[in-house]
């Protein structure tokens, strides 16, 4: 450790070299003279991007002939600006159109633009000392196994892009499989997360063997954490476990429409921590700790299939006989474009008096994230249907709590 911090310490010295200075003055004009003109070219587009590397970059290296300067550092600021205008490119012009809105955000925020400034960051690095004495910089000896710096940068690199793009080639699987096997789109997904869990695990194994920790020590330490697992962090690990078994049971799995809290809620993800649901009355995404779906009751509506009852209680007078008012109910529902025909919309009758009769209204949808809106409106069309026969007046001598309702 202290040979990195000796090596770090020997990189200010290139500060105080005259050479570097210069360049670095060079390069600082190079930014400045691109900040003009990429404003004098904005309107062009993606163009003035290149106007602007190729006019700015010429510019400084004539300044730095001109002064007699070395312009290295120059050329390698403007390859490494058109690195990156490339990779924009790229993304908007080649990837963009081909992939899903959201696989293109996560593959381009976690890995693509990561890499290229990583990339960036050892080329910087590269030029001021050598990478291969740095790999060599011991670090110590962590659980029988001889680490150096290189072997460690190496295998974090590498997890970070397992757990950052396991998801694009398992969602992939997914797909096929379920296109081959005829899964439901929960099932994909559901094998898509256990396929990227199974991948980051196979990382693992390979980091502990690529560094030659010793598995005994490994095995030590966790032993030692079981304890501290007991108390301090039961609550994660409990739902870590939770995540795993309901993905292996199915019993909650992505794409299901399940009642949270009251609401009617679309699992949009199984992480290893919490579950993802998306509230369809405004929208809002929950995240609820796995191991909820343990300790309370779920009612779902997609287990075996997706079609929802729905329910609507209606007090009408009694100048309406109840045959007359079932039929007239049933046939109001059966008129909405999404509620099923079979089974049929089915009315019966609760109480009876001489002022009001209840009545209770059922029928059957098939999306039941939409319940509330169909419920809605189906309840909408009884009082404009209700109006039209002046069931909404209030008869004389009739108290106003036998008014008709619809609840």
């Amino acid at each position: 450790m202290n040979d990195l911090v000796l090596q770090g310490l020997g990189w200010l010295g290139f500060l105080h070299r005259p050479l570097v200075l210069r360049q670095l003055l060079c390069a600082g004009l190079a930014f400045l003279l691109l900040a003009l003109l990429r404003r004098r070219f904005r309107a062009i587009g993606a163009l003035s991007r290149l106007v602007s590397l190729t006019i700015g970059t010429a510019l400084a290296m004539l300044l730095a002939v001109a002064l007699r300067f070395n312009y290295g550092l120059l050329l390698l600021v403007a390859e490494l600006l058109a690195g990156f205008w490339g990779l924009r490119v790229v993304e908007r012009r080649m990837l963009q159109p081909l992939l899903p809105p959201q696989v293109f955000a996560a593959l381009v925020s976690r890995f693509l633009r990561p890499a290229f400034f990583l990339g960036v960051f050892l080329v910087l690095l590269d030029a001021v000392a050598s990478l291969n004495d740095l790999a060599s910089l011991p670090l110590g000896t962590w659980l029988g196994g001889e680490i150096d710096l290189g072997a460690l940068f190496f295998v974090v690199v590498v997890m970070y892009t397992l757990i950052a793009t396991s998801a694009l080639p398992a969602n992939g699987v997914g797909w096929l499989a379920g296109k081959g096997l005829r899964l439901t789109p929960g099932s994909q997904r559901a094998l898509a997360t256990l396929l990227r869990y199974g991948i980051i695990l196979l990382g693992v194994v390979w980091a502990l063997d690529r560094m030659g920790i010793d598995k005994r020590g490994v095995l030590a330490v966790a032993g030692g954490l079981s304890v501290g697992l007991g108390f301090g962090v039961k609550e994660v690990f409990s739902n870590f476990i939770s995540g795993l078994w309901l993905l292996v049971e199915g019993s909650v799995r992505p794409g299901e429409v399940l009642i949270h809290d009251g609401d009617a809620c679309e699992v949009r993800a199984l992480d290893p921590r919490a579950t993802t649901l998306l509230r369809s009355r405004d929208n809002a995404e929950l995240m609820v700790p796995n191991q909820t779906f343990f300790t309370t009751t779920t009612t779902t509506y997609t287990r075996s299939d997706r079609t929802r009852r729905c329910e609507i209680e209606v007090s009408a007078p009694s100048s309406w006989t109840p045959d007359r008012m079932i039929a007239q109910l049933e046939r109001l529902a059966a008129t909405h474009p999404q509620v099923l025909a079979h089974p049929k919309p089915r009315c019966l009758l609760l109480s009876f008096s001489p002022t009001s009769h209840s009545y209770r209204l059922s029928f059957s949808i098939t999306d039941p994230l939409r319940a509330d809106a169909i419920t809605a409106e189906v309840r909408l069309e009884i009082w404009r249907r209700f109006d039209e026969e002046g069931l909404l007046a209030t008869p004389p001598g009739t108290d106003q709590g036998s008014r008709p309702s619809a609840t």
